[in-house]
């Protein structure tokens, strides 16, 4: 399928469970480059049924984990579906992220439910998903995927930070190569401790401001193995929620407080991958992006330029890139970057399952 113009619905199911992001995009291809326009999207809110199965699929025995990736496939079927019946719109396609149970690069595994044959099927059009595991399968971390579609559709910046339930970046390095990295734990992080005041999340990050650091939760954070790994490296949601968060609830504490030593800690760590370079410019995106507090504590720790993204790009960037990776996908090009996840080169990453 190699045109010069693409329409795409991306789905993006993040850590956060915060929702499915559905972004009808078109992209075109010039001899400039590549050119983006999301034409519409939203958020659809897991209902607390869907929400308690992802959040507990980790759990599940192999069969029960089965027949979720096959419902899971048909509700992300269904949600298209509605979507396109609501903004009438016809997509040529679907790109789908699915939904992170397992992230095991040193098993060479990660798995992503959402059956993309089933949503093939549910909805009535081709579909590609598991973009993970031909990376994984090359020697790769199987992530971060979204550099490719920073460097692609965002070069007019230096780097790109996503704030989603983890903090990850991507720039070049001086060669032109594109590297990127997860950074630290973040809306997985401050969710799990909101919920704690009965907050599905912490709006502007006004709940972090009212509270204090805590000296003995900042030490034991930045003491993280983490941050001692050598590139490329990525955070799997199952070290969040073993290691992590057992760590903050250790801490006796108000959660206030909490709340507001996670993001002086995360300012602190990505400060540290941004560098001091006053010239260069960082682009923010993700839920992260509006938390106020959060992105003062990051200006504090870097002399870079800190521009948040428009509400649109906040909100589905991730969605949009995985239409784009479908794009990438469906020309047969390189969507994975051997420089980003450490395998054996550069690769074209995705199932493609018909209706």
């Amino acid at each position: 399928m190699n045109k010069d113009t693409y329409k795409v619905i991306g789905l993006m199911s993040g850590s956060s469970l915060d929702g499915l992001d559905v972004a009808y995009c078109e992209f075109t291809h010039t001899e400039a480059g590549w050119k983006y326009a999301i034409t519409a999207a939203e958020t659809v809110e897991y209902s607390d049924y869907w929400e308690d199965q992802l959040k507990n699929a980790h759990t599940l025995s192999g069969e029960e984990l089965s027949i979720l990736n096959v419902e899971y496939g048909l509700l992300l079927g269904q949600e298209v579906w509605r979507f396109m019946s609501r903004h009438s719109v016809v997509p040529d396609f679907i790109s789908s992220h699915g939904h992170t149970v397992f992230h095991k690069p040193a098993h060479k595994m990660s798995l992503q439910i959402g059956s993309g044959q089933h949503l093939a099927v549910e909805c009535g059009l081709t579909t590609v998903t598991d973009f993970r595991n031909k990376d994984l399968a090359l020697g790769g971390q199987g992530a971060p995927l979204v550099p490719i579609g920073d460097k692609l559709l965002f070069d007019k910046f230096e780097f790109c930070l996503n704030l989603g339930g983890i903090a990850n970046i991507s720039s070049d390095d001086e060669n032109g190569h594109r590297i990127a990295f997860d950074i630290c734990p973040a809306n997985f992080a401050l969710n799990h401790v909101a919920r704690q005041l009965g907050k599905s999340y912490d709006e502007n990050g006004d709940i972090a401001a009212t509270g204090k650091l805590n000296t003995d939760l900042m030490g034991k954070l930045d003491a993280l193995d983490y941050y001692a790994l050598p590139y490329p490296k990525s955070i799997a949601n199952e070290w969040i929620r073993t290691t992590v968060l057992p760590l903050i609830d250790s801490i006796d504490c108000p959660a206030e407080d909490k709340l507001h030593t996670l993001c002086v800690h995360m300012g602190k760590q990505v400060g540290k991958a941004i560098g001091d370079n006053p010239l260069n410019k960082v682009l923010i995106t993700g839920g992260g992006a509006f938390n106020r507090f959060l992105i003062m504590q990051i200006a504090i720790n870097t002399q870079s330029g800190i521009i948040v993204a428009d509400p649109l790009t906040v909100n589905f960037k991730e969605a949009l890139v995985f239409a784009f990776l479908g794009v990438l996908r469906m020309r047969n090009e390189t969507n994975c970057l051997a420089t980003v996840t450490g395998a054996d080169k550069d690769s074209s990453c995705g199932v493609v399952y018909m209706p």
